[in-house]
């Protein structure tokens, strides 16, 4: 048993979801260094996620999911990230999503119906593309250059969209556009085409195997039910955690391999191995205070969420901060990873400086650090104002 591993498991069914998830990520693991190296999009990885029936974890009961908790979902992503870190942030886009779906009653019930049904019968995957090189990340506001215009039936879609994350293996998705008539901007469900092209450009420094290439939709047509116009309840975006929960996956595995690492190598100057002189235990000692750090904050907001659907609304600052925490601190133990085992961690026979790439991609993920502090410091403002 390890304490800092099992320390977030509440009861026997989580226990057990977690140990089939470990065998999974063991063998993503393995065939994690092939894909990083060859930017390959890891299909065998999804396809036994499917024949697990993982796909389904977020579906509604009533559709044939396991309609799993906010908390469940992090525990889950922090299991995968684990074994590998692309593998694990595709996969929690999907999970999240439908979980986004299922709190928020953002789409029309038949449309959400017909996705969790295709999602349990057949593994059918989802993820939203919207990020565009003209405007950065939609997090940020900038309005779509990708068009939907009206045709007999329904839209016509034009763009290019970039950090399409699972685009290899996706059957639909969703696109945010801008409607020329009246310059609003929409979400549409879009299936995939001759009308929709790939192109193959994610050649990355970290989260080489996400498939996050260009989408090309040359007049894609979306039927008229397709377009998404309602944001539904305000759930906070707690389906977001899915992102901070890979990256303390990727940083415990870093801590791992760092104290393995020190518990058995006896360089010939020393009469045992590193791990018992007192600066490598201090480093060791400054991981543990990262991590446990980071995945208290962690926990703690996903238990919130699930237990307080009130305070929802009102969480983005507490979920925010998790994100940011987390990111950060994981940065960290990879670092102090790093320095425990030396210059060997840079050999690419071994996975830490994999790690140490992909963690650096967090830092991109949203909501991006500046954003947070700034909604941390207009809250403190606005708590001051209330009080004067």
């Amino acid at each position: 048993m390890s304490f800092l591993r099992d320390q977030y498991i509440r009861n026997t069914a989580e226990q057990e979801r977690l140990n089939g998830l470990r065998e999974l990520a063991a063998r993503f693991a393995q065939r994690a260094p092939e894909h990083d190296r060859d930017g390959s999009f890891p299909f065998e990885n999804f396809k036994e996620l499917r024949e697990g029936g993982y796909l389904r974890l977020t579906v509604p009961k009533a559709y044939g999911g396991e309609e799993i908790s906010l908390y469940e979902l992090v525990q889950v992503q922090e299991c995968l990230g684990h074994g590998d870190g692309s593998t694990a942030l595709g996969f929690g886009w999907h999970i999240g999503q439908i979980l986004q779906l299922r709190t928020t009653g953002k789409w029309p019930e038949t449309l959400f119906a017909e996705l969790c049904q295709d999602i349990v019968k057949e593994g059918a995957m989802i993820n939203v593309f919207g990020s565009e090189s003209g405007t950065g990340s939609p997090s940020r506001g900038g309005k779509p250059a990708t068009i939907a215009e009206r045709t007999d039936g329904g839209w016509l879609i034009s763009g290019r969209k970039t950090f399409s994350t699972l685009s290899p293996i996706l059957d639909r998705f969703v696109v945010t556009a801008t409607l020329p008539e009246d310059g609003s901007v929409s979400e549409f469900l879009v299936h995939r085409s001759e009308q929709v092209k790939l192109i193959e450009t994610w050649n990355t420094m970290g989260m080489r195997a996400t498939g996050s290439h260009d989408v090309v939709l040359e007049q894609a047509f979306a039927a008229e039910d397709a377009r998404i116009t309602g944001s539904g309840t305000d759930d906070g975006s707690g389906w977001l955690l899915h992102i901070p929960a890979c990256y303390a996956g990727i940083a415990m595995a870093a801590r791992d391999f760092a104290v393995h690492f020190a518990s058995t190598y006896t360089p010939n100057s020393l009469p045992g191995p590193i791990g018992e002189l007192p600066t490598v235990r201090q480093s060791i000692g400054q991981m543990e205070a990262e991590l446990r750090t980071a995945r208290s904050l962690l926990y703690e907001a996903a238990d919130t969420w699930d237990q307080k659907p009130e305070l929802r609304p009102h969480m983005r600052s507490q979920l925010g901060l998790a994100k940011h925490i987390v990111t950060n601190h994981a940065l960290n133990v990879v670092d102090l990873a790093m320095r425990i085992v030396g210059g060997t961690s840079l050999s690419k026979t071994l996975p830490l400086e994999r790690y140490y790439r992909d963690i650096r991609a967090g830092l991109f993920n949203p909501p991006m650090d500046n954003m947070v502090m700034e909604l941390l410091a207009k809250e403190a403002l606005s708590e001051m104002d209330s009080l004067a």
